[in-house]
């Protein structure tokens, strides 16, 4: 149900790169000689020597390479006000993973950055993508290493073959980190608002009660409650500590205001706070 309504925002908006000269009549020091313009809006200024890699040239690569690797994939795209972008290419084939219930299904992911703005490095990765939250999990980082070179004049991609480094990521990374969930699953939280305030507590990530004078739960800590009390139901289980982590995580993705990166290293230190746990 969920891979058939994945986010799909426009990626390939219109960018260029252009002298600052021809835009302002005026002259720019040395080094900040150009700007970035994604879809009508300067997004970043850099050098002479900076070569601008445009999402179509990225991303339609990284889609080749599953296509020539012959896999299955469902694509999720986000854009952040035309600076940032990801493409989340969803494998769907016969590395389907359920954690100990048939309705909970894990999927093998792999997700690939660019931004105009130089807020994230041009990359990609592997994770997993859970369908009944929809949401990506960061825990894996196993990076896929390929070339990029952003010199004007010779701005071009190379990028790996796909094939082994999928095969090494499900025989190790994979099924390594999936028996961890197993695990989680098989803790379960007997108080929630004690669970959620002792990861808060640890992470930081928000603060739980709503004021200095009012210990009552935060608007973000009850969304996070309420999500794990939500998919103990659907799942028709008690809460646990997997569903506690993916409580956090749903917040992480859809309600904080944090970049792709910020977003990936918060989701690790939230995994294994709640892996600790286990």
């Amino acid at each position: 149900m969920y891979l058939q309504n994945l986010q799909q925002d426009e990626i390939f908006v219109p960018s260029e790169m252009k002298s600052l000269k021809s835009l302002t009549q005026m002259e720019s020091r040395r080094g900040l000689e150009n700007a970035i313009i994604s879809n009508g809006k300067i997004v970043n200024v850099v050098s002479n020597s900076y070569g601008h890699i445009p999402n179509q040239l990225f991303f339609k690569k990284a889609e080749e390479m599953l296509t020539d690797a012959q896999l299955n994939f469902r694509k999720r795209t986000i854009n952040k006000n035309d600076r940032s972008f990801i493409t989340d290419l969803i494998i769907d084939d016969k590395s389907q993973f359920t954690v100990k219930n048939h309705k909970d299904l894990i999927l093998p992911m792999l997700r690939f950055k660019n931004s105009y703005d130089g807020s994230e490095k041009t990359s990609g990765h592997f994770g997993f993508y859970r369908e009944v939250c929809s949401n990506g999990l960061h825990v894996s980082q196993a990076e896929i290493e390929f070339s990029i070179k952003h010199s004007r004049n010779n701005t071009h991609l190379i990028m790996p073959r796909l094939n082994n480094l999928f095969d090494k990521f499900l025989d190790n990374e994979f099924y390594t980190i999936t028996k961890k969930f197993d695990k989680m699953k098989e803790f379960k939280i007997i108080d929630t608002q004690e669970f959620v305030k002792a990861i808060l507590d640890k992470t930081k990530l928000f603060r739980y009660e709503c004021s200095d004078k009012n210990s009552d739960p935060s608007k973000k800590s009850r969304e996070v409650l309420e999500i794990l009390n939500y998919e103990a139901l659907l799942l028709n289980e008690e809460p646990n500590l997997w569903l506690g982590y993916n409580a956090f995580n749903a917040v992480l993705h859809n309600t904080l205001k944090k970049s792709f990166g910020q977003q990936e290293r918060l989701d690790k230190k939230l995994f294994d706070e709640v892996y600790e746990m286990s």
